[in-house]
């Protein structure tokens, strides 16, 4: 388990992280998520010990990372993919890693294989395209075969293809019983990736809890109705308190569930042609609790906002 707790980060005059406080538990994904300048990076920073809090912890399995002996054997991490010497192979790149933890030169093989890498494990890491440096970058995380993996933006620069990868990889990580620990950005694979969310705003938390009981609290769920005889089944709608709104060639309704439209259809010899519920999404639920922990606001609208940046560092 990773824990969190009062963990406080300043730099001079700005509190990139304020107080938090959160756990991230074995044999689940967890999406780590924030607008622009919420603290993530520096947040995960600091649970691998690379920046001192100003006051709080972070522990791993209890212990600090300092205190781990051979951390790579618990801690895989991957936090900046062109973290690597140019000129190294990928090969010789784990290799040193490898001997720094007393890791058995053979699980660099392995590794490499299992990243797809195996091909192009003599070439020098400087020539790596984004994607590649990804997986290579992934490879180091996984050397030590550690119970606790931390990723930073992994599926950047990955085609959908290596998208689809990733977050496969991850779920079959989390279903051996590890931790994992995943911040990103794109809220659409975030929705397919993690079944937890961390959500911090300002350095704060803001929520810790299921994907689905997130997305549900805070996107209004409707349903989306079809019917030839839209005008009566509007008005036996709005006096049985529903919402209703138009929707492409039908209606929008709020406040009533489907079984209850249909109920009321039913009884007053309305025809329905389409009855969907339409669930809130990942992106509608971040951008409506997060709203106010935004640090840096444009004139665009809501819409434009999001398309522009969603939830990057």
């Amino acid at each position: 388990m990773i824990e969190a707790t009062s963990l406080t980060k300043r730099y001079g005059a700005t509190l990139a992280v304020n107080n938090l406080s959160f756990s991230v538990a074995a044999g689940k994904v967890t999406g780590f998520l924030g607008p622009n300048g919420a603290g993530k990076s520096t947040t995960m920073r600091m649970i691998l010990g690379l920046d001192n809090p100003t006051s709080g912890q972070a522990l791993i399995g209890g212990k600090r990372y300092h205190d781990l002996k051979e951390p790579l054997r618990t801690v895989g991490a991957l936090l900046d993919a062109k973290w690597v010497h140019p000129n190294r192979s990928a090969r010789a790149h784990l290799s040193w890693m490898a001997k720094s933890n007393r890791i058995p030169a053979s699980r660099v093989d392995e590794v490499l294989d299992i990243v797809g890498l195996t091909s192009v494990a003599g070439k020098r890491a400087g020539g790596f395209s984004l994607g590649m440096s990804q997986r290579l970058g992934i490879g180091a995380a996984l050397l030590g075969d550690p119970e606790v993996l931390l990723f930073d933006e992994p599926v950047n620069g990955l085609d959908p293809e290596g998208i689809l990868w990733i977050r496969k990889f991850m779920h079959r990580l989390a279903d051996e019983g590890r931790t994992v620990f995943v911040s990103s950005h794109l809220l659409s694979e975030m929705a397919l990736t993690a079944s937890q969310l961390v959500v911090i705003g300002k350095g704060q938390l803001i929520s810790q809890s299921s994907t689905e009981d997130f997305v549900s609290r805070a996107a209004e769920n409707s349903v989306k109705v079809r019917s030839p005889q839209l005008a009566e089944l509007r008005e036996v709608l709005v006096k049985a308190s529903a919402s209703v709104t138009d929707d492409d060639n039908g209606i929008r309704v709020s406040g009533m569930d489907s079984d209850k439209i249909g109920e009321i259809a039913a009884a007053n010899r309305l025809v329905l042609h389409e009855l969907s519920p339409q669930t809130g999404s990942l992106e509608q639920a971040f951008m409506q609790i997060t709203g106010d922990s935004v640090e840096y606001h444009t004139g665009l609208d809501a819409e434009a906002q999001h398309v522009l940046d969603p939830a990057a560092h």
